[in-house]
């Protein structure tokens, strides 16, 4: 008789364990555990990309423009000007008011910005019973009082910003739309729950072009899915956040500026305002080496019912966008405060230019230009698979 061959221990350890009743069990159950979980995750992938599939491709195609907004407006509105004086003082910024608000009589300020390369400020007001975002705009040259040709923006543009922003529908469409990129993000992360597995089986990136259609746009979707998983995150998240900007800026007023209001009964009409002009020096001295952005005047998102607020920002790339406001009394002229905006105004300053990938140039904004195309390939590829599906299953 030849020598019984011996296991190896381990071998022997697997082999009682697979005989053994108690482990099978064990291991059947983690196998159905694990089955039911993923069926959960491809549930709530399947659902979230559903309810939110045509609101999300109708923000990537308006935003897919919106990204290049700077440069489509330059050409759309590009006019040759010049000012009426270019060698004279100019008015100040009392004179420039009255200016406005005389073409648009019973108006209110809303906003007054600057222009960075021409002697023009816009003025934006607004009547008392115009609707929820509606104002009047009206670039002003400096020099004579003379209106300015308008660069703000292409009524095609402020059309898409709208729709992108707000659906026209004010608040409630900005927080619809912030619901939707949830269902987004939720999308995002159950995608890659369930495409860690599927790479068990195929190399990454691996495109079955010989198979079926539908096989073959369901590895373009998952190999486009987990490329562009941190750009999807980032724009979600940062438009989000943008959707939030007037619940955002009301706890700032409420909170931060709440004790700035509190000396104060009733809001001052406009003719018993202190000069505006006088208010930009104030706040300038109280903010120096900074640059002025814009004034926003009382009863404004952006201020008091009972201050200007002139608003400062750097001059890098990031602090651009990063803004300091000084409070003055609109009563007397005087410094209130300067109050550095909390972190979660901050926040919503850097995700509303992030969001469009305004940080880095014209590179950058054709690399986000790159990405929002393959979100709109992502979006309508899910769309086909779902279609496929229930059509074969039917």
């Amino acid at each position: 008789m030849g020598r019984r061959r011996r296991l190896p221990r381990r071998q022997l350890s697997d082999a009682g364990r697979a005989a053994d009743p108690q482990t099978v069990a064990v291991d059947g159950f983690l196998s159905r555990m694990k089955t039911r979980t993923l069926r959960v995750w491809s549930w709530v992938h399947k659902w979230s990309s559903l309810v939110s599939t045509v609101f999300l491709l109708m923000l990537c195609l308006t935003g897919l423009p919106l990204v290049f907004s700077h440069e489509l407006n330059h050409v759309l509105l590009d006019e040759a000007w010049a000012p009426a004086d270019p060698d004279g003082e100019g008015l100040n910024l009392d004179q420039i008011l009255a200016t406005a608000l005389s073409r648009h009589p019973g108006d209110a300020p809303a906003f007054m910005s600057f222009d960075e390369d021409r002697p023009v400020v816009n003025v934006t007001s607004r009547a008392p019973d115009a609707p929820a975002g509606q104002y009047n705009f009206q670039p002003i040259d400096q020099t004579s009082g003379a209106p300015a040709p308008l660069v703000a923006g292409h009524p095609v543009m402020e059309f898409l910003l709208r729709l992108h922003t707000d659906l026209f529908l004010g608040l409630p469409g900005m927080l619809f739309l912030g619901a939707m990129g949830l269902l987004l993000i939720v999308a995002v992360v159950s995608g890659v729950v369930l495409y860690a597995p599927f790479m068990r089986r195929l190399p990454f990136g691996t495109l079955r072009l010989e198979k079926a259609a539908r096989t073959r746009w369901l590895d373009w979707h998952n190999l486009l899915g987990v490329v562009t998983v941190a750009w999807v995150l980032v724009v979600g998240a940062t438009g989000v956040v943008n959707t939030l900007a007037t619940p955002i800026l009301a706890y700032w007023k409420d909170t931060a500026l709440g004790d700035l209001t509190a000396a104060h009964d009733a809001p001052a009409a406009v003719g018993e305002w202190a000069s505006l002009d006088g208010a930009v020096e104030r706040a300038r001295a109280a903010l120096p080496g900074r640059t002025l952005q814009f004034v926003a005047f009382p009863g404004t998102d952006y201020s008091t019912d009972h201050h200007y607020a002139v608003f400062f920002h750097g001059d890098t790339p990031l602090t651009t966008h990063l803004t300091t406001p000084a409070l003055i009394d609109v009563r007397t002229g005087e410094l209130a405060a300067v109050a550095p905006t909390p972190w979660y105004v901050k926040a919503l300053s850097l995700s509303q230019p992030l969001h469009f990938g305004d940080y880095g140039g014209l590179g950058l904004k054709i690399v986000w230009a790159l990405l929002d195309l393959a979100a709109i390939l992502i979006l309508g590829s899910g769309l086909y698979l779902w279609l496929a599906k229930k059509r074969r299953t039917t």
